[in-house]
């Protein structure tokens, strides 16, 4: 949302009663621009584009803490400043392939649409764009958990050097399906974003996929397919039964009350 950057007053008017009271006041013109256009997204009654997408939310873990330390105005620009940076950075990175002098080889498409959300980035992929096939999903996949793993592995330890009690993990959570663009077209809205979000708030996991419209590759590939199990799990606002993909690993490591929220796929 636009900064609507009105100004204000202060000023005083007579009630029924004859009582004086104090109260803001604000230009007609200001008051009367306070409407749905400061969301800036165009035209919303036209019509939308509906597209197959890949959804990926990126959370900070802790990030509310870190916020709330003494005389956060001081670190957070900071903070944000290079971890937005590196996000971005590393992100590319892991689907660059190669380059000649004026091309870029990826390993698949980059997102076409990002949007800050306070704690969180929201990445959508157009996964129907002609040429794209399963194998370039996947590999979004393994980039999205290599990017999750490197900020523990690369980013924490750098900014651990510039800023005291940084966010300690990146949570991910993906989903496929179909979005459907928003008045002209500056936002999207759909299912599978809202279960992406669900996704990286998943107990104490730090990585979740959605199974509906992944499949593992039947080979062992070397990468992050290796390690996701499938558990059946309860996603608020989507569903009870909803099949997910997280990492072994991690599933293991948690306690006997948070595996409870887990079931296997052929459990009643």
């Amino acid at each position: 949302m636009p900064l609507t950057k009105f100004t204000f007053k202060n000023g005083t008017y007579t009630d029924k009663r004859g009582e004086k009271n104090t109260c803001f006041t604000v230009t007609k013109a200001d008051f009367d621009r306070f409407n749905s256009t400061v969301l800036g997204l165009g035209n919303v009654s036209k019509e939308g584009r509906y597209f197959q997408a890949l959804a990926c939310l990126f959370d900070l873990q802790g990030f509310t803490n870190f916020c709330n330390q003494i005389d956060s105005h001081l670190v957070i620009p900071e903070f944000l400043e290079r971890y937005l940076e590196w996000l971005f950075r590393t992100l590319a990175g892991e689907f660059k392939q190669g380059h000649t002098s004026n091309r870029v080889r990826l390993w698949g498409t980059l997102p076409m649409f990002a949007k800050f959300m306070g704690d969180g980035i929201l990445f959508l992929w157009d996964t129907s764009i002609e040429g794209v096939d399963a194998t370039d999903i996947r590999n979004i996949v393994v980039n999205l958990n290599n990017v999750r793993r490197k900020y523990r592995s690369e980013f924490l330890s750098d900014i651990r050097e510039h800023l005291a009690k940084p966010p300690s993990a990146l949570r991910c959570g993906v989903a496929r399906g179909q979005v459907i663009s928003v008045g002209d077209g500056e936002d999207f809205v759909g299912s599978c974003i809202n279960l992406g979000a669900r996704l990286q708030k998943l107990s104490n996991l730090t990585f979740a996929v959605s199974k509906r419209g992944f499949e593992k590759p039947e080979k062992r590939i070397g990468n992050v397919w290796d390690r996701l199990v499938v558990k059946k799990v309860q996603v608020r606002g989507v569903g009870d039964d909803e099949l997910v993909y997280v990492l072994k690993d991690e599933w293991e490591k948690l306690d006997a009350e948070q595996k409870k929220l887990f079931k296997e796929p052929s459990d009643e």
